[in-house]
């Protein structure tokens, strides 16, 4: 059995795709998976199963079950620990609320985020590795143009973000 965190995308956010964390979790234990946890409203979801790609299979069921497509993006305890070892910026030096983990469907063709000119949105910055990207709003993510630059990049690449925190507390949780 192998330990999955859920990074559900755009869930419980003003008001659309509201997915109650009580419903969600019956749902997956529905699915025959143990261990099920939920972490915050905003979509993460821990759980345990012998399947080895658990995601397509989540995804089919919360669109039969609610009625709408939510993008899951799981990872295994293993995954989430190799993201917080591959940050490239001093995590904990940072307020962990400033540091986000976006993380990537796929691996991104080297040079993806070329065309994002990381000086326009100084002081924040980013930095992109593997199937994460690093982001660090000194300020607050609030008014931020960055998040809207990255997302901006085409092709298209479904992603999620996560701040520090909750990748910390994600990595426990699967552990």
């Amino acid at each position: 059995m192998t330990s999955y965190a859920a990074l559900l995308r755009g869930i419980n956010v003003g008001g659309h795709k509201k997915v109650p964390m009580a419903e969600l979790r019956g749902l997956i234990e529905e699915l025959g998976w143990t261990d099920v946890r939920t972490y915050l409203q905003s979509g993460n979801a821990i759980f345990r199963t012998s399947e080895a790609d658990p995601g397509p299979k989540l995804e089919e069921a919360i669109a039969e079950h609610f009625g709408f497509e939510v993008r899951c993006l799981v990872r295994t305890s293993e995954e989430l620990r190799q993201v917080a070892a591959a940050c490239p910026l001093p995590a904990a030096e940072l307020d962990p609320a400033k540091l986000l983990v976006l993380f990537l469907e796929e691996e991104p063709p080297p040079g993806h985020f070329a065309g994002v000119e990381a000086e326009r949105f100084a002081p924040d910055e980013f930095h992109p590795v593997g199937r994460a990207v690093y982001c660090y709003f000194p300020q607050g993510m609030g008014r931020s143009k960055l998040p809207e630059a990255l997302n901006a990049v085409r092709p298209a690449i479904v992603s999620t973000g996560r701040n520090w925190r909750t990748v910390q507390r994600l990595i426990e949780l699967t552990s």
